[in-house]
């Protein structure tokens, strides 16, 4: 039998996921990276703000991001995953990049130097299992 979480237990995981995500005086990051990008704040490509709260409640085990600030002017790059930071840049979760079937979809992972980066949606979601 598997290991199966209810709905409230879903909401609390998610929420408490937020919660690092808001952590510190000021808003988190989502960082896009570069597949040679290890360490926080080298070979990023684009670094967009979220709100501060980043996301709302986790509703189904389903939290949705609260608006989050375009890079009008990105570094540029390839981005292959990406790392979301709280305010004092405390890595809290780590995704990957891709035009589809990644954890984090874009128009084109090709992004130019200066170019704006806008992400429109973004979901945090705990499975049931």
């Amino acid at each position: 039998m598997a290991i199966t979480l209810t709905t409230a237990a879903r909401n609390a995981a998610a929420d408490a996921i937020l919660a690092l995500i808001d952590a510190g005086a000021g808003a988190g990051t989502i960082e896009l990276k570069s597949a040679a990008s290890t360490v926080a704040g080298t070979n990023e490509v684009a670094t967009l703000t979220f709100s501060d709260p980043a996301f709302g409640a986790a509703s189904l085990g389903t939290a949705t991001a609260n608006a989050i600030t375009d890079d009008t002017n990105a570094t540029g790059g390839t981005a292959s995953h990406f790392t979301i930071f709280d305010s004092d840049s405390n890595a809290v979760l780590q995704g990957t990049v891709s035009t589809s079937g990644a954890d984090l979809n874009l128009s084109s992972v090709t992004i130019g130097a200066g170019d704006t980066v806008s992400i429109s949606s973004f979901t945090l979601t705990m499975p049931a299992s």
